[in-house]
């Protein structure tokens, strides 16, 4: 099977990828970089591709999903209301800008 190859995996796997891949696409990451990561946190979570036969799959993990949601809301109540307000300011510029230079 050829790297890159995704007919290993299930639908309910790919299903995931592309919302994952939609999620980071609307944050304004590129399509290639959102792909990638995408199918990093699928394996991750799911170790794999899992159509390899009847009752072998293993069950999800949700370990990334769990992490990042930790992450965020720690660095969030750690910082004043202040700094979450510049910071979502600077990232509104920054897409906006993004946005501009793409069209």
């Amino acid at each position: 099977m050829p790297r890159g190859d995704k007919s290993a995996y299930t639908d309910k796997q790919k299903r995931k990828a592309e919302h994952i891949e939609e999620s980071y696409d609307s944050r304004g990451v590129s399509d290639e970089e959102a792909e990638r990561r995408a199918w990093a946190t699928v394996n991750k979570e799911s170790g794999g591709g899992n159509k390899s036969g009847s009752g072998r799959g293993r069950p999800d993990t949700h370990v990334s999903s769990e992490m990042g949601g930790r992450r965020g809301g720690a660095a969030s109540a750690s910082r004043s209301r202040e700094d979450r307000s510049a910071s979502a300011k600077k990232a509104a510029a920054t897409r906006r800008r993004n946005r501009e230079q793409t069209a």
